[in-house]
C-alpha cells in the first residue's frame, strides 16, 4: 500500500515538471515572434499614460507620507527646543535674582565693615502696609542682641526705621514712612535742619525748614544727629541717608517751608537690613552726664561725656539785710 502511494506521488511530480517545461518552451518560442513584439510595444505605448499617472500618484502619496513624518519630527523637535528654552530662561532669571541678592548682601557687608557701630544683619520676613501703618518684621531678635529703639539701616547706608517690638527671634520695625516717625534731617548744602516725617506714601515731608534757607531739587538729606538740650542725644546716628529733595513748597506769609523727599531706600521692597546694636540714643547714661569744666582729672584732663562740659552756675551771694536809716526824733 505504501509503495503504491509513493508511486502515484512520483508520477504527479513528473507530470507537473513536464507541464512547466512545456509552457516555458512555448513562451520562449512565442516571445521571439515579431508579432508578439509588436503587440507588447503597442500595449506598453497604450498603458504608458496610465503607468505615469499611477507612478505620479504613488510618488505623491509617498511625498505626503514623507511630509507628514517630517512635520511630526519637526513638531517633536520644536517641543524639545521650547522646553529647553524655557529651562534656560528660568535658570537665567534665577541667576539674575541670585546675583541681585548677592549684590545687596555684598553692599550690606561693605557697609557693616565700614560702619563705626556694631551691627547685625537680618532679613525682612513680613510686611504690614495697612492704611495706618508701615511696619516690617525682621528675622533677628533679642537672642541676637537687638533691643527696642535700635536703629535699622538699609542698603547704601539709608535709614529704614527703628525697632519698636521684639521677641527672641524676631523684631518689628517702624519705617520712616510711617506717620508716627519723625527724624531731624539736615540738608547737604546749607546744613539747615527740619523735621522729616512719614506720610504713609512713597515720599517724606521735611517740615519747619527756615524759609530763608535755599533748598535745591535733588539735594540729599541726612540724619542731623544733633544733640538736644540737657545732653539728650539724637535717636539716630549722624549722617544716615534719608532721601533726596523732589519738591519744595513755600508760603510767602510763613517763616518756614516744606521739602518733599524721595526716600533713599525702597522701603516697600525692603529685603535685608542692618540693625545698629551699640548706638546710645535718647537720654545719656549715668556715666555720661554733663560735667563741670572746673573739675579735672589727673594731669588736668577733663573727663569724657556726651557734652564735654558745662559752665558752673555762679554761686548766689549770701543775703545781707540792708539797715534802715535811723530817723531823728522831731525837735521839741
Amino acid at each position: 500500500m505504501t509503495s503504491l502511494l509513493a508511486s502515484r506521488a512520483a508520477r504527479r511530480r513528473s507530470i507537473v515538471f513536464i507541464a512547466l517545461l512545456s509552457t516555458s518552451l512555448l513562451m520562449m518560442a512565442v516571445s521571439s515572434n515579431p508579432m508578439v513584439h509588436d503587440l507588447q510595444s503597442a500595449l506598453n505605448y497604450a498603458l504608458r499614460p496610465i503607468q505615469g499617472a499611477v507612478a505620479g500618484v504613488a510618488s505623491g502619496v509617498s511625498s505626503v507620507v514623507t511630509a507628514v513624518g517630517e512635520i511630526d519630527r519637526l513638531n517633536s523637535d520644536n517641543t524639545t527646543l521650547r522646553q529647553e528654552n524655557e529651562r534656560l530662561t528660568t535658570e537665567n532669571e534665577q541667576a539674575k535674582e541670585i546675583q541681585r541678592q548677592n549684590d545687596v548682601l555684598t553692599g550690606l557687608l561693605q557697609l557693616q565693615n565700614a560702619f563705626e557701630y556694631k551691627t547685625v544683619a537680618a532679613e525682612v520676613i513680613s510686611r504690614e502696609s495697612s492704611e495706618f501703618r508701615r511696619v516690617v518684621t525682621i528675622s533677628k531678635g533679642s537672642d541676637d542682641g537687638i533691643a527696642a529703639g535700635d536703629v535699622v539701616i538699609a542698603e547704601g547706608g539709608a535709614l529704614a526705621g527703628r525697632v519698636v517690638e521684639l521677641g527672641p527671634n524676631f523684631a518689628k520695625v517702624v519705617l520712616i514712612t510711617d506717620q508716627s516717625s519723625t527724624v531731624i534731617g539736615q540738608l547737604q548744602s546749607s546744613l539747615a535742619t527740619g523735621e522729616v516725617v512719614g506720610t504713609l506714601e512713597e515720599t517724606l515731608q521735611m517740615k519747619n525748614v527756615d524759609s530763608t534757607e535755599g533748598i535745591e531739587l535733588g539735594e540729599e538729606v541726612t540724619t542731623a544727629g544733633i544733640e538736644l538740650a540737657g545732653g539728650i542725644r539724637s535717636p539716630y546716628p549722624k549722617g544716615l541717608l534719608l532721601g533726596q529733595v523732589i519738591d519744595v513748597r513755600r508760603d510767602a506769609n510763613s517763616i518756614v517751608q516744606t521739602a518733599y523727599l524721595q526716600p533713599a531706600a525702597n522701603l516697600q521692597k525692603l529685603e535685608d537690613v542692618l540693625v545698629v546694636l551699640d548706638y546710645q540714643g535718647g537720654l545719656p547714661a549715668a556715666g555720661d552726664e554733663p560735667i563741670d569744666c572746673s573739675i579735672t582729672g589727673p594731669g588736668g584732663v577733663v573727663p569724657g561725656g556726651e557734652q564735654p562740659c558745662i559752665q558752673p552756675s555762679p554761686s548766689p551771694s549770701p543775703f545781707v539785710p540792708t539797715p534802715k536809716p535811723s530817723v531823728a526824733p522831731p525837735a521839741p
